[in-house]
């Protein structure tokens, strides 16, 4: 091979390197902006933690699967942990949306503004939901009385047919089905006013969560002004984008050997 040949040979091979250099570059560069995408996206999305919001207003559980282990949301089996109606996590869920979100996280608040608007909205919600509580609690059905009901009237029966055993008196299917409609009759002419009692200790037992459930909303919304505290979250955004930037720059500096200069020092080792 001439040395001409050499030359041109060596001059393809450093351009090959510097090409193959200037692609790793690009492609961490490529690499590190995705990243940084994924992390601002995922710092302001609120998407997630309203949907968690929103299975808890519904009473649901996280549950692990025994078999996959999967951890997933489940509805509640007992209405007793089922507080609010359709209407009222409509109506809150909606409430805090207008709250929990990135136009919050980017605003820029002193202490004093996030506490006027957390009474603000305090009051307000407790005013609310005060007003529609018929509407927006869960309210139990016929059948659900039902079931309480029969459930008493089977105690009754239990009751007092151990009141007749501890007496040493022997009780026949019999005399259980007498102690049964005997109960029955007397529970006749009241099973109206019996029921609409039953509607009203559950609804009661519902309205106790009523204190409870403001303040966790409370607590959700106030969280959310505090991370826009004097403009907090849009700082910690605007340093990760300068460091991400700089980053950029330093991938992008051109070579400080060329590729003359690169050939030459190849050329005389």
């Amino acid at each position: 091979m001439t040395t001409e040949e050499e030359y041109a040979t060596e001059i393809r091979s450093t351009r090959v390197e510097a090409d193959t250099e200037k692609i790793k570059n690009i492609q961490q560069e490529v690499m590190l902006a995705s990243q940084d995408k994924s992390m601002i996206r995922e710092q302001l999305d609120l998407g997630e933690e309203l949907e968690r919001i929103d299975y808890l207003l519904r009473g649901y559980a996280l549950e692990k699967d025994s078999e996959t282990g999967e951890v997933s949301w489940v509805k509640p089996t007992n209405d007793d942990m089922i507080i609010l109606s359709d209407y009222g996590v409509h109506l809150i869920r909606n409430t805090i949306a207008w709250y929990i979100n990135k136009n919050t996280l980017l605003s820029n608040y002193d202490n004093d503004t996030i506490l006027t608007k957390m009474e603000d909205f305090a009051c307000d919600l407790n005013d609310t939901v005060f007003m529609e509580y018929e509407k927006v609690f869960q309210y139990p059905s016929l059948d659900d009385c039902k079931k309480i009901l029969d459930a008493r009237i089977e105690n009754k029966k239990r009751l007092r047919i151990y009141a007749l055993e501890v007496l040493g008196k022997k009780v026949s299917d019999i005399d259980k089905e007498d102690i049964e409609e005997n109960i029955l009759k007397q529970l006749e002419p009241i099973i109206d006013k019996e029921l609409d009692k039953i509607k009203q200790q559950i609804i009661k037992s519902k309205l106790k969560r009523f204190m409870l459930i403001i303040r966790e909303i409370q607590d959700a919304v106030h969280s959310t002004y505090n991370r826009a505290f004097m403009g907090q979250e849009r700082k910690t955004l605007r340093e990760h984008i300068h460091i991400s930037e700089t980053k950029g720059d330093r991938f992008n500096q051109p070579q400080k050997i060329g590729i003359l200069e690169h050939f030459k020092r190849r050329w005389n080792t």
